[in-house]
């Protein structure tokens, strides 16, 4: 195989993943669904091989698991798992804003002191862009929008840490909680007012280094998350026993 020739397909692979991605993420690949490498195949109209791969990244994600290596399942997550994400990510945030930068755990300014201080003006503009963006979808309760610009805004949040480990594991775990919430979300019908959209106020905490204030809101936006999301699951047990 030429080079070119594994370059296409790399980028193949990519494009199918993200596009199955998003597909779970919106709830249009719902949890519990099964397909086979063959049906995805078809439905791009490419070669099993990119498929295979793409189908392979997305387990590794934990979107997806393979059954009985012939089909693949889309992951279905519980409220259970739901809290874990909240603990997980909330670790992951508040670890940014305080913990030191060096090895070991000790000395040296907080990683977001760090990040700041070394971030570009066109970095801090663009977050703040995609809070804004972020907020108004959130306002709106225009879900699929919101889902689109508010993994943008984590990944370049985290990114002006500098270290992609975090970042990557942060997209990881907001993916997963956006799975498990878009589809009880959908059945609010109107989302105006409902969703949480503090972005552009926690962009400014960070920037100002304002800590403790950071962390308010992040601790906010978890009650928030958590109050919303245990409603909207009582209701579904409650449905499905009357």
């Amino acid at each position: 195989m030429s080079g070119s020739e594994t370059v296409k397909r790399t980028t193949l692979r990519s494009q199918i993943a993200e596009a199955l991605r998003d597909e779970v993420i919106a709830g249009r690949l719902p949890a519990g669904r099964q397909f086979t490498v063959k049906e995805i195949a078809e439905q791009y109209g490419v070669s099993a091989t990119p498929v295979r791969e793409a189908l392979l990244d997305l387990c590794s994600q934990g979107l997806l698991e393979v059954e009985l290596h012939r089909s693949y399942r889309v992951r279905e997550f519980s409220y259970a798992d739901f809290r874990d994400m909240i603990e997980a990510r909330t670790l992951i945030v508040e670890g940014m804003f305080r913990l030191p930068h060096s090895p070991g755990g000790v000395g040296g300014p907080p990683i977001t002191e760090r990040a700041l201080a070394a971030a570009t003006p066109q970095a801090l503009a663009s977050v703040r862009r995609r809070a804004e963006e972020a907020g108004r979808a959130a306002l709106a309760g225009d879900l699929d929008i919101l889902i689109g610009y508010d993994l943008r805004f984590w990944r370049e949040m985290a990114g002006l840490v500098g270290n992609p480990y975090i970042s990557g594991f942060l997209d990881r775990v907001r993916v997963q909680s956006w799975v498990f919430t878009v589809p009880l979300l959908r059945r609010l019908g109107d989302l105006r007012g409902r969703l949480w959209h503090g972005h552009s106020e926690l962009v400014e905490a960070v920037a100002c280094r304002d800590v403790a204030r950071a962390q308010q809101i992040i601790a906010a936006y978890n009650q928030h998350s958590l109050a919303l999301i245990d409603g909207l699951t009582r209701q579904t047990d409650h449905g499905s026993t009357t």
